[in-house]
């Protein structure tokens, strides 16, 4: 992805093993810095997906391979060490589908770094998949609403629901990106908006509020990522999916989910089996160091809610759009990474 930095642009990814060091762009201080971290053991690995350093199903997925490369470099006990980087986040099904890759391929004896680097260069490869089946449904003049970030942040280079519309953009489409803001932790106003305004991308961000107001006065398609989808289709995404679901089905709006085969989950069966992460209410009740609720006030926040599969209007993944009736039949795609 294009990133600008003080010195000049730079092509570059969010998540990437360099020097025996885990290095990866800092999440946190975007848009307002651009900054790289470096790590050098597994457990800062952990450290940095818990606290959100690095986020997005795919990213988180990568960060954890390469922390169970510095594992196996530093003489840890692999179990230990991948059930730690398991433990740091419960909904994205990508974060336990690497781990277990690697702890499976380590046992085969295959080298941990081109074990990881494989596994990060296959979502890069599919994610480029992603955005050539997705951007035919982007034509010029297409008004396009996302939620939260599955740019290149999220998933190590390109993204899901950004590669077609990164994709069209390059072949010379326009479109008009509608971010909408993602409460609480804003990834739609600070990472959406900073990926679509390094590529030039015209864009406006919006309140979550807002999406229904824009949603009726005229837009042609949805689309937004998944943390997990389960084999009936329903599917896990940043809280606040589910609304623009419903609010896509009401006004006749195509809605598409964007992820890799390895987002799909096969040991559940419906969205009911998606476990849903609740985070501390202070990222709801302080706005940038400062309480802005009531003392004595509680907040509930779950990270992620969960959309049924018949609000959907397709899966794009690297095998072309999905209906759900193509899930179950896909089954064991991921197994050439």
């Amino acid at each position: 992805m294009k990133v600008n930095f003080s010195d000049g642009e730079r092509d570059i990814r969010s998540v990437w093993f360099e020097n025996g060091m885990v290095r990866m762009i800092d999440q946190r201080v975007l848009p307002s810095f651009t900054r790289v971290v470096d790590l050098l053991d597994h457990c800062q690995v952990a450290d940095s997906i818990v606290n959100m350093t690095v986020r997005g199903a795919p990213s988180i997925g990568v960060a954890a391979a390469f922390g169970m490369v510095l594992a196996a470099r530093n003489g840890e006990d692999l179990e230990e060490a991948a059930d730690l980087l398991r433990g740091t986040r419960p909904t994205a099904n990508d974060l336990f589908y690497a781990v277990d890759h690697m702890v499976n391929s380590i046992a085969s004896g295959n080298d941990p770094l081109q074990t990881a680097q494989r596994y990060s260069d296959s979502i890069v490869k599919r994610c480029r998949l992603i955005g050539r089946h997705g951007a035919p449904l982007i034509q010029d003049g297409t008004r396009v609403i996302t939620h939260c970030n599955a740019g290149a942040l999220a998933t190590v280079d390109i993204g899901t629901a950004l590669a077609p519309i990164r994709t069209a953009w390059s072949q010379g489409r326009k479109m008009f990106v509608y971010v909408s803001e993602t409460r609480p932790r804003m990834q739609g106003m600070r990472l959406t908006a900073w990926e679509l305004m390094n590529e030039g991308i015209p864009h406006a961000i919006i309140p979550d509020g807002a999406s229904g107001h824009f949603m009726r006065q005229g837009m042609d398609l949805v689309l937004t990522g998944a943390d997990r989808i389960a084999p009936n289709g329903d599917f896990a995404n940043k809280i606040g999916t589910y609304e623009k679901a419903v609010l896509a089905r009401e006004i006749e709006i195509p809605f598409y989910v964007a992820a890799p085969v390895s987002t799909f989950d096969f040991s559940i069966s419906t969205g009911e089996d998606i476990p849903i992460e609740h985070r501390g209410e202070e990222e709801v009740t302080v706005m940038e160091g400062t309480r802005v609720a009531p003392l004595g006030s509680t907040a509930f926040n779950p990270a992620f809610d969960v959309t049924p599969s018949r609000l959907v209007s397709g899966y794009i993944t690297e095998l072309g759009i999905l209906e759900v009736g193509d899930i179950q039949r896909m089954k064991g795609e991921t197994d050439d990474l």
